[in-house]
C-alpha cells in the first residue's frame, strides 16, 4: 500500500499524541466512498507496543531524525502533513 511517497512500514510522525517514547509505522490510507471521509491507520506506539491507530491525513508527518532534527514522535511547527506536501519520489 502506498500514499503520498509513504510504504507500508515506513516510520511517520503523528501530530497532538502526547505519548513519550512512541514511534509509528504507516499501514494504510483508507477512504470511505460512500462518505468520503480519509484516514490513515497507523501501527506501534510505546516500545513493545503494536497497537493500530487511525488518524486524519493531516496528523501524519514525515519522520525525520538526525543531528539538530526533530525525531519520528515529535512533528514540528510550521512542517507541512504528508496530505499537504507528499513526498513522491524523483523521476
Amino acid at each position: 500500500m502506498n500514499w503520498n511517497g509513504l510504504r507500508t512500514g515506513d516510520p511517520v510522525a503523528v501530530s497532538g499524541l502526547s505519548m513519550r517514547g512512541a514511534k509509528w509505522q504507516f499501514r494504510a490510507h483508507v477512504r470511505n466512498t460512500n462518505n468520503g471521509t480519509e484516514s490513515v491507520e497507523v501501527v506501534g506506539g510505546r516500545p513493545g507496543d503494536r497497537t493500530i491507530r487511525s488518524f486524519g491525513p493531516e496528523r501524519i508527518f514525515a519522520a525525520t531524525s538526525g543531528r539538530g532534527r526533530r525525531t519520528a514522535g515529535s512533528p514540528g511547527a510550521g512542517q507541512l502533513s504528508l496530505a499537504e506536501a507528499p513526498q513522491l519520489p524523483l523521476g
